[in-house]
């Protein structure tokens, strides 16, 4: 007897929730500087939550390195704003657009 699509991705969820809880002690989460993301020179795209993808992200807690599901927020040519949540904590940060892949499983991160 197999196990269900949809009990495999809760456990996947709450076992990404203890990652990242563990790694948010190792630090703040960071994002990329007004620099780094030059919206001064860089259209900004901002989804509205209809069009807001499903994405798999690596985000960084101090020097913890985590891979998340995420909500794609907003993007640059070369940045991604996402938001993703765990163990009731809402977390946004900008990742560079290279750190992101959109998430082939339909639903809501």
């Amino acid at each position: 007897m197999g196990t269900s699509k949809r009990l495999a991705e809760h456990y996947d969820r709450q076992s990404e929730e203890r990652l990242v809880a563990r790694a948010a002690k190792a630090g703040p989460l960071q994002s990329l500087s007004e620099r780094e993301l030059a919206l001064n020179r860089h259209p900004v795209t901002i989804y509205p939550t209809a069009l807001q993808r499903r994405v798999k992200a690596w985000v960084r807690f101090g020097p913890e390195v985590v891979h998340v599901y995420a909500k794609l927020l907003r993007s640059t040519p070369a940045a991604a704003g996402i938001e993703f949540r765990a163990q009731d904590e809402v977390y946004r940060c900008w990742v560079w657009g290279n750190a992101v892949e959109v998430d082939d499983v339909d639903g809501s991160a």
